[in-house]
């Protein structure tokens, strides 16, 4: 039976509160992605913070080594892009190997508090960290002149 003029059929009460209970979850649950988003966002950006500080400096360490500014931009872009790399690699793997190591530490009755996400997380760091310092040479690089 319809109620209105447009042929939708009208809801009662509990079918609107139960509407506008949905509708609130949907909102919570758009507050808390956006809260783990920023969380992320703030992990792997001071990370990358500091790999650009780190990619400034040791672009000037090695220009005080080397002569050339190819050869100092060469030599941190690639210790960064091993940093990037590396943790990379090292997220994917502590995902793929999380039920193996945990079964590993219960067989061997060790409990060194390592867990999947701590890994994740230490291995975003250094993602952060490499790709930090990779984008910190190149300024650095550009800044002085030599591309």
């Amino acid at each position: 039976m319809t109620g209105r003029r447009d042929g939708e059929p009208t809801r009662s009460a509990s079918d609107q509160s139960g509407a506008a209970a949905s509708a609130g979850s949907d909102g919570a649950d758009e507050v808390e992605i956006v809260g783990v988003l920023t969380a992320r966002t703030r992990l792997v950006g001071t990370a990358a913070l500091v790999g650009l500080v780190a990619g400034v400096v040791g672009f000037i360490v090695s220009l005080l080594y080397f002569d050339s500014v190819r050869a100092a931009s060469d030599l941190v872009f690639v210790l960064g892009s091993v940093a990037f790399g590396f943790g990379l690699l090292g997220w994917a793997g502590s995902m793929l190997v999380s039920n193996s190591v945990g079964a590993m530490q219960e067989h061997l009755g060790t409990a060194e508090g390592w867990t999947e996400r701590g890994s994740r997380r230490a291995m975003a760091r250094i993602t952060g960290f490499g790709a930090g310092a990779m984008v910190g040479v190149v300024v650095a690089t550009v800044a002085a002149g030599g591309v």
